[in-house]
Order: structure tokens, then sequence, then C-alpha cells
């Protein structure tokens, strides 16, 4: 009897481990964001529901064509709960990307959230890479109209392979899913990790270390 206890206690635990994991689902309607609140919590404040309007639940932008001239020729326009204050406590956001001719939107982690993405416009060739140890590199080239998804948390990339502009709506299981673009956290982190820890990582030159930290 007390070991079929334990096993349960065991299982519960296991599926509460599981629900916490993930975001946690909203108890009331609707959890508009108060951009103005002053008290600091995991997420947003709820702005008071009797003041609530329609335009909380409203983003105007993704139509417009984003500014793709810097040196990775990509632009991601943002609808996260700080755009669209009626994303608070729902678990989803979405992004525009835009990717000049040869642009790219370079290898990058969503920490917590899972993407699916769809090509409006062009051909992307997207990717990404499992975790240790096989670190599978699995890679397809989209046209419009094509989906693909990329798992939480893992190395992804897109990148435009053709000599046109391309565009892809995403949506993300997170309201603030975060971004962390492997090169800038790595050459460019602030203050900078030491040079020899990253030659050593990258088995090269520490010289070779510090001219990729100066680019960023």
């Amino acid at each position: 009897m007390s070991n079929k206890l334990i096993f349960l206690g065991f299982v519960a635990l296991t599926f509460a481990c599981l629900a916490f994991a993930n975001e946690p689902k909203p108890l009331q309607d609707f959890c508009v964001a108060d951009p103005n609140a002053s008290v600091k919590v995991n997420g947003l404040v709820c702005k008071d529901p009797m003041q609530v309007q329609a335009e909380d639940f409203f983003f105007s932008g993704l139509h417009l064509r984003g500014n793709t001239s810097n040196p990775v020729g990509s632009r991601v326009t943002t609808v996260f709960a700080a755009q669209l204050p009626g994303l608070n406590t729902l678990g989803i956001s979405m992004v525009r990307i835009d990717y000049a001719p040869w642009g790219q939107n370079p290898p990058h982690i969503h920490p917590r959230a899972t993407e699916i993405l769809t090509v409006l416009e062009g051909t992307l060739q997207v990717g990404f890479v499992t975790s240790n140890p096989d670190n599978r590199f699995i890679t397809k080239v989209l046209k419009k109209g094509d989906v693909f998804v990329f798992p939480v948390g893992l190395v992804h990339f897109q990148h435009n392979v053709g000599n046109g502009y391309a565009v892809a709506i995403a949506a993300l299981s997170s309201q603030n899913p975060g971004a962390i673009t492997i090169a800038n956290a790595v050459f460019g982190a602030n203050p900078p990790i030491p040079g020899d820890i990253l030659a050593k990582a990258f088995q090269v030159d520490k010289s070779v270390v510090e001219q990729l930290q100066s680019k960023f």
C-alpha cells in the first residue's frame, strides 16, 4: 500500500511539474496589461476590467514592410503583450519578418516559446539544430504558403534564398517568447566573455575571438 501511495505521489508531482513548465492559464476572461503599473510581477499587471477597451485587443501595422537596411538584412516586427496588451496571460504572440534579398534572421533561440512560421512571399531556407549530443541539423526550403515549426529552445534561423524580398508571419507560444541571437550573445556580451574561454570553446586562436568581439 505504501509503495502504491509513493507511486501515485510521484505521478502527481510529475504532472504538476509539467503544468508549471508552461505559462499559467488565465483565471479570468482576460488580463489586459497595464503598462503604467508600478508593481513588479512575473508578467504584466492587469488593468481594471471596467477600463478595458477594444483598442487593448487591437494592433495595426503588420501590413507594413520592415526596414531591412541592416547587416543581417532582416527586420522582425513583434506583436507581444508590450505591443498588444490584451495578449497578457494568454500565452501567445506573433511576429512579421521581412527579409532583403539574401538576408537572414540569424541563428537564435526563443527560451520560452515554440514558433510556427508561414511564408507569405519569397523562398526561405529554414532550419534548426537538435540538442546535445546529436546536434542534428534539420533544414528545408520553404515557398509561399509553406509552414514550418521550430521547437522551443532550439537554435534556428531563416535565410532568404531568392533574389527578391521575402515575408513570413510566425506565431509563438508565449506572450513574451524572448530571443537570444547566438552571435550577439557569445561575441557581444556585456561585459565580454573572456577571449581565452571562447578561443577554447571554438578551438580557434584568441586573436580570432577578439576580432569577432570587435564587430559586436
